[in-house]
């Protein structure tokens, strides 16, 4: 692009929608979606008497602080036998973004929102899913229902899909939430403001918390991979801040992955085909078992992810510092997730990662698109309507999708690299303490704890092993390609 001279943020979005072209994505929306949007006069209506009015129920959703495309909602109630019922509530997008037209042809082709510090690249347009089909609070919406009845136990012994019209009471955000939960502020404003919602919210956590216990002890893995952002004042890079698990996360994860489970069952019990998403059994599992010989632990010749999960365990509590650079090896040695199509009646592959068996993408139709084909074949379900896809359009999709979030996700990664180099960028000379990550054979990368980047030892020497703590500075920057150089130092 042949910057000379980087003022900023701005140059950053200019990087950003490059990259978007270079990966096949379409970083702007096509004339005829921007007509069909247009001609949408208010958000989705449906007087069909099946759909339910759950308007008065206590929903709120739980994002990110700056989240404004609101896909879901979640509600609890404790039961007389000792149970728990949640619902989950998933934007219906399908009501105004219809096969075939133009928004769902711009939607189908990038498959996903690509989210950049400087820069979002939405799915639907703006007006779309941060309105018309977001669920926003103090708005009514059409949604479709998850509802699961879950035991002592966490078990999920009943659960139904239905369509419904919600209303979302509270917009809360992860970190305020978490810190309410764990004691440590204040119950935020817009969950005060509603009478119920702290015993919801402390319902609901209870829950989540069940259901994660059981999945771990089921062999569910937890990773700690880095997901630094920039913070920006202005157009300057002021931060990078390093995205933190927290209860209010595992809540809406918990809750989330019930409800794909749910999903996924309930499209084989009527006889459609799902696009599920797969996480196989790692091909390099002894990759893997090798890895753990070097910490001096066991692994079984076959892959088991209970047996990987206190591998991973064990670390965290042994090294925190390093168990970040570990996670990454491993999910890079276990592969990525891929998009297949399952038919009833068919083994499933499952998700090696969350140890589910039956797991599509259901929860985020707003910003992707493997969800809004799910909703399309649920509703179809629900409205005893043809299914809107047939196996080969299934099959061509499930490729496709896997390949444009392959796309997106390089996207992300570039920038994030970017904005690294413009933060680092008036500190060559500096030194920093560091940790080495990772050796190829054109070099050695390693990761500076602060800020949370990683770059490339230029001063590359064959001594320098992986895990190995040292101290590094600064020679070079490059934020248009997203090079940062570092040195070995003392």
């Amino acid at each position: 692009m042949g910057y000379k001279h980087f003022l900023g943020r701005s140059d950053l979005s200019l990087i950003a929608g490059q990259a978007m072209i270079e990966r096949g994505l379409e970083p702007e929306f096509s004339r005829a979606a921007l007509q069909e949007l247009k001609a949408i006069a208010h958000a989705g209506q449906d007087t069909d008497p099946r759909v339910v009015d759950m308007t008065a129920w206590l929903w709120c959703s739980i994002d990110n602080d700056d989240s404004r495309d609101l896909d879901q909602l979640t509600v609890a109630e404790k039961q007389a036998d000792g149970q728990t019922k949640v619902w989950v509530a998933v934007a219906d997008v399908d009501v105004l973004v219809p096969k075939s037209s133009a928004l769902d042809a711009h939607a189908k082709h990038n498959t996903t929102s690509v989210y950049t510090s400087t820069r979002i690249f939405p799915m639907l347009p703006d007006r779309l899913c941060t309105d018309l089909t977001s669920l926003n609070p103090h708005q009514e919406r059409l949604a479709v229902v998850v509802e699961m009845c879950i035991n002592a136990n966490a078990e999920v012994t009943h659960s139904q899909l239905y369509r419904a019209k919600v209303h979302n009471k509270a917009k809360l955000a992860y970190d305020a939430i978490s810190d309410w939960i764990e004691g440590d502020e204040a119950l935020p404003d817009p969950a005060q403001a509603v009478h119920g919602m702290a015993e919801q919210l402390l319902l609901q956590d209870a829950v989540a918390q069940s259901l994660r216990a059981r999945r771990h002890a089921h062999g569910s893995l937890e990773f700690e991979t880095l997901q630094p952002h920039a913070v920006f004042e202005g157009e300057r890079v002021v931060a990078i801040r390093q995205q933190v698990q927290n209860r209010a996360r595992q809540l809406i994860e918990e809750f989330m992955i019930a409800a794909n489970t749910c999903t996924a069952q309930f499209l084989a019990h009527h006889g459609h085909a799902s696009l599920r998403r797969v996480v196989r059994s790692p091909e390099r599992w002894q990759r893997i078992v090798a890895l753990a010989a070097t910490y001096d632990e066991h692994l079984p010749p076959e892959p088991d992810s209970s047996a990987l999960e206190t591998f991973l365990a064990k670390r965290h509590k042994a090294d925190p510092v390093r168990f970040p650079d570990l996670s990454l090896i491993v999910v890079k040695l276990m592969g990525s997730g891929e998009y297949v199509v399952e038919r009833a009646n068919s083994e499933a592959i499952g998700h090696f990662g969350l140890s589910v068996r039956d797991y599509t993408h259901s929860t985020a139709p707003n910003r992707r698109y493997p969800d809004l084909v799910t909703q399309r074949m649920i509703k179809s379900v629900l409205m005893g309507a043809p299914a809107p896809y047939s196996s080969a359009e299934l099959e061509s999709l499930a490729l496709h999708c896997t390949q444009q979030e392959d796309a997106a996700r390089k996207v992300e990664r570039r920038m994030r690299k970017s904005e690294s180099a413009l933060m680092l960028a008036g500190h060559i000379g500096q030194v920093f303490e560091a940790v080495v990550t990772g050796k190829t054979s054109s070099g050695t990368w390693v990761r500076v704890f602060s800020p949370p980047v990683e770059g490339m030892l230029t001063s590359y020497t064959s001594d320098h092993e992986v895990g190995e703590l040292l101290r590094v500075k600064l020679i070079h920057t490059n934020v248009e390609q997203g090079f940062i150089d570092f040195a070995a130092w003392g």
